[in-house]
C-alpha cells in the first residue's frame, strides 16, 4: 500500500508532537504525585533506593495511560495549528487537497493510539499496578500480617478450566475467619455442587467451615436436589490467611476478563458491584478518548491564528479539564447508582464525539 508524501508529513508532525505530549504530561503526573510519595516512603518507612526505583518504574504505566488522550489532543492542536499558522494548510487547499484528506492522518493516528491504549490498559497497567502494590506493602511498609478485607475470591483453575470457586463476604484478621462463604464446584464448566457456611476459621494449618449447607445441583432438569446441613466441614484449600489476602486484587489490578468474572460473582451474591462496573467500562472509555480528542483537536487546530503553540496548549488544558470533569461526574453517577454504569461512564465520550463531529463538519464547510 502506497502512502502519499503528504500523509506521511502530516502523520509525522502529529506523531512527534504526540510523543512530546506524553513526555510532558507524564512528567507532570510523576512530579506532582509519585516523587512526593517516594519521598514520603523514604522518610516514614526508610525505603531503600532499590524499592524506590521499583516504585518509580512501576508507577509509570498507570500514569502514561491517562496521558494518551491528553497527548493526542495536544498533538493535533499544535501540529495542525502550526500548519495553519505557517499557511501550509492554505497551500494544500489551493492544490485541491480537501479538508477530510488533510484531517485523515490525524484521525488514523488517533484510532491507532486508541486501540494500542486498550491493549496497554489490559496487559501492562494491571500487572504494573499489582507489582506496585506488592513492593509498597511487603518491601516498603513491611506489612507481613494479613489485614481484614471484604470480598475474598479464590479460584482453582486447571488447563484453563475452573474447577472450584470460593467466595467470602469478608475476612476478619482479628479472628482469622472468613465470613459468609460460598464454595462452588464445577463439572464441564457448570456448577455441580455448592456449599454455604456462616464462617470458616484458620486453625492448626487448616480451614474449617461452620454452620453450613451442602447442595448437589442435579444434572438433569426436574431431578431431585439433595440438601444436607453440617456443623463443621473442612474447606479444601491449603493457603494461609497471609497467602489468601496477598492473592486478592483491587479493581485496577484486574484484567477485563477478571473484572467481568468478579462482577458476575458479586451480582450472584447480591453484592454491590457498581465500582467494578465503572472500572470495566473505563477500560474502554479512557483509551478511546484519544480518538475523540483527535476529532476535536483537528478542527480547532486549523483555526487561523498566529500564536498557535501557546493558544493550542492553553486550549488543550481547558478541554482536558472539561472532559475529566465529565468523567469524574460520570464515575460518581455510576458508583452511586444514579445512572446505569455503562451510560454514566460513556457520557464524556458521547459528549466529545458529538462536539467533535460538529466541529469537523463546521471546519469542512
Amino acid at each position: 500500500m502506497h502512502i502519499r508524501l503528504l500523509d506521511r508529513y502530516i502523520f509525522r508532525e502529529v506523531f512527534f508532537t504526540f510523543l512530546f505530549g506524553i513526555a510532558a504530561f507524564t512528567t507532570v503526573f510523576v512530579g506532582s504525585g509519585t516523587l512526593f510519595r517516594i519521598a514520603q516512603y523514604m522518610t516514614e518507612y526508610g525505603a531503600s533506593l532499590t524499592s524506590c526505583i521499583k516504585i518509580f518504574v512501576l508507577s509509570l504505566p498507570g500514569a502514561i495511560i491517562w496521558t494518551f488522550p491528553m497527548s493526542m489532543l495536544l498533538g493535533t492542536l499544535l501540529a495542525f495549528g502550526r500548519l495553519s499558522g505557517s499557511s501550509e494548510i492554505t497551500a494544500m487547499k489551493s492544490c485541491g487537497v480537501s479538508f477530510w484528506r488533510i484531517a485523515a492522518p490525524g484521525l488514523i493516528l488517533g484510532l491507532i493510539v486508541s486501540f494500542f491504549a486498550v491493549w496497554f490498559n489490559e496487559y501492562i497497567v494491571p500487572w504494573s499496578n499489582e507489582a506496585y502494590t506488592r513492593v509498597l506493602n511487603y518491601e516498603i511498609r513491611g506489612n507481613t500480617a494479613p489485614k481484614s478485607q471484604d470480598h475474598i475470591i479464590l479460584k482453582d483453575i486447571k488447563g484453563g478450566v475452573i474447577n472450584r470457586l470460593i467466595y467470602a463476604r469478608r475476612y476478619d484478621a482479628s479472628k482469622e475467619q472468613m465470613q459468609n462463604i460460598t464454595m462452588q464446584l464445577f463439572e464441564n464448566g457448570k456448577v455441580s455442587h455448592v456449599e454455604n457456611a456462616e464462617y470458616a476459621e484458620w486453625k492448626d494449618g487448616t480451614w474449617t467451615m461452620h454452620q453450613g449447607v451442602i447442595y448437589d445441583i442435579p444434572k438433569e432438569e426436574g431431578a431431585a436436589q439433595h440438601l444436607m446441613h453440617f456443623d463443621t466441614q473442612l474447606l479444601p484449600i491449603n493457603d494461609s490467611p497471609r497467602q489468601i489476602v496477598r492473592s486478592q486484587k483491587r479493581p485496577e489490578e484486574m484484567t477485563i476478563r477478571e473484572l467481568r468474572e468478579t462482577i458476575k460473582l458479586l451480582k450472584g451474591q447480591f453484592v454491590n458491584s457498581r465500582k467494578m462496573e465503572a472500572e470495566l467500562h473505563q477500560r474502554f472509555t479512557v483509551p478511546f478518548a484519544s480518538f475523540i480528542f483527535a476529532l476535536v483537536g483537528i478542527p480547532l487546530g486549523l483555526q487561523p491564528n498566529r500564536a498557535s503553540s501557546s493558544r493550542g496548549f492553553a486550549l488543550s488544558i481547558v478541554i482536558i479539564f472539561i472532559y475529566y470533569s465529565f468523567m469524574t461526574m460520570g464515575s460518581a453517577f455510576a458508583q452511586g447508582g444514579t445512572m446505569p454504569a455503562m451510560l454514566a461512564v460513556w457520557i464524556p465520550n458521547i459528549v466529545g464525539l458529538v462536539a467533535g463531529i460538529y466541529l469537523m463538519w463546521k471546519a469542512s464547510r
